[in-house]
């Protein structure tokens, strides 16, 4: 058996979503359709998005279906800068180092292309965005300066949990709107979006094991929006024919994985956990010299998240050897594999490029063996002499 421990990646869909997701693909009928096919189709989607409303904490008008996380993020971002421009905001667009690249190159290309002024956050050694940090850059960039800002719930390479709520309530003390993307948060962190105080929030399917190509806004309803797609309005913000099954099998997902309250269970949580502090303790042991970054494991850490440095050796080596041993880990975002670049997130954390070449991500879903840490552990060994042997680039 291979051992899988790339779930931030992408994570397996599990039987009885792709058994909801096979069924719903029967669905006949454009849900935009008044004829009784159509009717049934749109009796689907809109279950299955008030499915997903519940499990996330908001009004299911306030849920923007969408193609996938990265949709999502530029939506979000472009969106409301326009918007917000349109009613006359500063062109200040305030986001956090280390955040994943569809915010990144949104925020860039907003500044390139549309005339934002961009200004980023730092983050703290453990890859934390303090409020005080925030508030320093809201007075900075000066009344009605700032447009919105944009972070992370949780970062999807070294597993650190933002203060959500806190960063959320020091913008709204200068009416200025947020952006959460929850990609990496969802699943392991409880989302309710009513009680966060953010404007949008991103999340995707396929980290939960729904579709690839499935995802949500939740934007509220006092945001002011502007479209990137045009043609239809079938939805607040979006145009375009609604995926009834990628909804259906998104809310399957969901609740495969929250609890009836809308909560991470907390029985599975804390096993994934235990069986990550376990795959720390090996790593720990095989290779003293091994560096966990992010927070030290608790509540400030995704309970799936192990990431760590290697000394003298190449992320993208011990990706290559640990795969011929039959286990699949990565270097970071799956987004930027293949990138012969040291992890923009743990430059943002400070650590230099030599540091940052020998970084391994490890992620866990409730579906992991232990079976599949202890592979990781056998193979670790050997992997690491030969990476060693093979210096960094």
């Amino acid at each position: 058996m291979r051992a899988y421990l790339d779930h931030a990646a992408t994570s397996p869909m599990p039987d009885e979503v792709a058994a909801a997701y096979l069924d719903a693909l029967r669905t006949v009928g454009n849900p935009a359709s008044t004829h009784a096919h159509g009717q049934e189709a749109a009796d689907r989607l809109e279950s299955a998005r008030a499915e997903i409303a519940a499990a996330l904490g908001c009004d299911h008008a306030e849920l923007i279906l969408t193609g996938g996380g990265t949709e999502s993020v530029n939506l979000a971002l472009k969106g409301l800068f326009w918007g917000r421009r349109r009613a006359g905001s500063g062109s200040t667009i305030l986001v956090a180092d280390g955040e994943h690249h569809a915010t990144l190159e949104s925020a860039e290309w907003l500044r390139d292309t549309q005339g934002a002024t961009l200004v980023w956050l730092p983050l703290d050694a453990d890859g934390r965005l303090l409020p005080d940090t925030l508030r320093t850059a809201i007075a900075d960039a000066g009344p009605g300066e700032v447009a919105l800002v944009s972070f992370l719930a949780a970062n999807n390479e070294v597993g650190t949990i933002q203060p959500v709520a806190e960063l959320c309530a020091v913008a709204e003390e200068g009416g200025i709107p947020v952006h959460v993307d929850a990609v990496a948060a969802l699943g392991q962190v409880p989302i309710d979006f009513a009680r966060s105080g953010a404007t949008a929030l991103s999340v995707s399917a396929h980290k939960i094991g729904g579709p690839v190509g499935v995802g949500a806004l939740l934007l509220s309803r006092r945001a002011a929006i502007e479209p990137l797609l045009h043609g239809g309005t079938q939805q607040r913000g979006r145009s375009g024919t609604q995926d009834v099954a990628g909804a259906v099998a998104f809310a399957a997902a969901l609740w495969a994985v929250l609890g009836p309250d809308g909560a991470p269970r907390p029985a599975a949580l804390a096993r994934l956990a235990q069986l990550r502090d376990e795959l720390i303790g090996g790593i720990r042991a095989i290779d003293p010299s091994a560096e966990l970054r992010g927070p030290q494991p608790g509540a400030e850490r995704l309970a799936g998240n192990a990431h760590f440095t290697f000394p003298g050796c190449q992320g993208d080596s011990l990706v290559l050897l640990l795969d011929a041993a039959g286990v699949s880990v990565s270097v970071g975002s799956a987004c930027q594999a293949g990138v012969a670049e040291p992890s923009h997130v743990l430059r943002a954390l400070g650590l230099p490029e030599a540091v940052a070449a020998g970084a391994l991500r490890f992620s866990l879903a409730t579906s992991t063996e232990p079976a599949e840490i202890e592979r990781l552990l056998a193979a670790l060994p050997d992997a690491l002499l030969r990476a060693r042997s093979a210096g960094l680039a």
